[in-house]
């Protein structure tokens, strides 16, 4: 942009542009046009103004442009804009709120903001914001999975009935087992934590076969009864049921809850929950919503 104006100041456009110039309570904006312009006076050079007013040179030539189209008054307005960007359609958005419900492209996952911006012909922002206003989060999934046991609505109501709301006098236990823990143990002995220094261990370590965790969790206290055994058969957890018996005190019902294990099922666990009933206490046995 050249310098194609010549300021020419008359007395009047002088007298308002040095009251502009002086007056505190303009806007700062305003003040500095003014400034520019007075500079201008004389045919002085552009670089010149600039470095006086403290601006930019395209800025003088803008404001002695205005000036010289408009006269002082000019200089008090901004130039009008373009109003901002429209709104997006709604059926645009009424688009992307479809497809991101269906499928997706391909052989995707799930859908992309990218690849919904692409495909809907907008930015990636808009994209988020619709996603946004919705509530739709595409990348994220839940799964469920529907019982098929007859008895399924029988179980729910007597296991959380009995979670909710224990007979007296009895031990709600929940019962599980972590089968197929690695036994590993370090190749040497690690060094403790000190001042300055944290605990260390060896990089390598040894494999001494597998364990099997069995846990019954006292659902009133939060204390766990738990046992480690080397395989994970129904003996075994004969074994662990005689331990979480020994466990209880005399007098009480023993209520346990279990899952659908096969060796939770099997005939001598049953049988051996009989001889459980006969002992000191008594137990219940409820497998577990499949």
């Amino acid at each position: 942009m050249a310098q194609t104006v010549c300021v020419l100041l008359s007395t009047s456009d002088r007298d308002r542009l040095e009251a502009i110039a002086a007056d505190r309570s303009r806007p700062h904006k305003h003040v500095e046009r003014a400034r520019v312009v007075l500079a201008s006076g004389g045919d002085k050079p552009v670089q010149h103004v600039a470095a006086q007013v403290g601006v930019s040179r395209p800025m003088v030539w803008r404001w002695q442009q205005r000036f010289a189209e408009e006269g002082p008054e000019g200089l008090l307005r901004d130039k009008t804009r373009k109003p901002g960007k429209p709104p997006i359609p709604a059926e645009t958005v009424a688009r992307i709120v479809a497809l991101t419900c269906g499928a997706p492209p391909h052989e995707a996952t799930h859908w992309t903001g990218r690849a919904m911006a692409e495909t809907a012909s907008v930015s990636l922002r808009t994209v988020q914001r619709i996603w946004q206003a919705h509530q739709l989060q595409p990348h994220r999934v839940r799964s469920f999975k529907r019982s098929r046991d007859p008895r399924f609505a029988e179980k729910l109501t007597d296991i959380v009935g009995l979670y909710l709301d224990p007979p007296a006098h009895a031990v709600v236990l929940s019962i599980d087992e972590k089968s197929q823990i690695q036994a590993l143990d370090r190749t040497q002995p690690g060094l403790p934590l000190k001042p300055g220094r944290c605990g260390t261990m060896t990089h390598d370590y040894q494999r001494h076969g597998t364990t099997t965790l069995f846990a019954a969790l006292n659902v009133l206290e939060g204390s766990i009864i738990g046992r480690c055994m080397q395989r994970h058969r129904h003996e075994e957890f004969i074994r662990f049921l005689n331990a979480v018996e020994r466990e209880v005190p005399a007098g009480k019902l023993v209520e346990a809850v279990v899952d659908n294990y096969a060796t939770h099922k099997h005939l001598k666990v049953n049988a051996s929950s009989r001889d459980i009933r006969a002992g000191p206490s008594t137990s219940r046995q409820y497998p577990a919503l499949g």
